[in-house]
């Protein structure tokens, strides 16, 4: 079992106007098999939390803990940390001109496992989970999100997760811009990675739509650069009908 440990943590980012701090104080705790929703209005720094975990540069660590599994991720480089197993699906996933789908997928597996999988295995593996996703196989041999549309770019992110097998998935806004069909594609790929393996999840969105289809266990309300609240499914319910003013008024006083 994998346990990801965020405690007290601060983070600031550089604007035009000065140091801005972000994150200002978030407790939270993510375990293998666990997923976890959060949720909360733009601003609030859901994906700050998610770039800071990653090792984004952007963004500097001033205070607080996290750990993977008891190790010091704040010690640990941007490759580092994926190598121990850590994932994140980019809310805007970049293009990388020159580099194919299959290379890169496989060069990723190779650098985090350690060693080059098989290539027969290999092969099965990625095709299987394309057709899972309803991709085209000449998607393989496209180069890395290069002219891919809004809903492609996410199934990519979602066939990197099911094939890199991480310990801790965290999924930034993998939702957005996606129409009903795509969503419920990538939310059956997410439930599948859950199903076949123990993967943690943190799933940042700002709408119930994808949890209609991926079920969490736990929800959290993310306001001011931290945690206002948490409590299961019925949250998400609730926030669906009541938005997120109640909060933003506590935030402003």
């Amino acid at each position: 079992m994998s346990v990801l440990e965020i405690k007290n943590l601060h983070a600031t980012v550089e604007t035009p106007e000065g140091t801005k701090e972000i994150l200002k104080g978030v407790d939270l705790t993510i375990r293998s098999g666990e997923t976890h929703a959060i949720m909360g209005p733009n601003g609030s720094g859901k994906s700050t939390l998610a770039y800071a975990i990653a090792g984004h540069p952007k963004y500097q660590i001033t205070e607080g803990e996290l750990t993977l599994d008891g190790e010091d991720v704040l010690e640990m480089s941007i490759d580092e940390r994926a190598r121990a197993g850590l994932f994140l699906a980019m809310q805007y996933p970049v293009e990388v001109p020159g580099v194919t789908v299959s290379n890169f997928l496989r060069t990723a597996k190779t650098a985090i496992d350690g060693e080059a999988p098989s290539l027969r295995t290999w092969v099965k593996d990625m095709k299987g989970s394309m057709e899972d996703l309803r991709m085209d196989p000449v998607f393989a041999e496209r180069n890395v999100n290069e002219g891919f549309s809004g809903g492609e770019k996410k199934r990519h992110e979602i066939l990197q997760m099911q094939l890199l097998k991480p310990a801790i998935a965290i999924l930034d806004e993998t939702d957005s811009g996606l129409d009903v069909d795509a969503l419920r594609i990538v939310s059956e790929g997410i439930n599948r990675a859950k199903e076949t393996t123990d993967v943690g999840i943190m799933l940042i969105t700002h709408y119930t739509r994808i949890l209609q289809h991926v079920t969490p266990d736990f929800v959290h309300v993310f306001v001011g650069g931290k945690v206002a609240e948490q409590g299961g499914p019925e949250l998400a319910e609730r926030l669906e009908a009541e938005g997120y003013d109640r909060y933003l008024v506590g935030a402003a006083g």
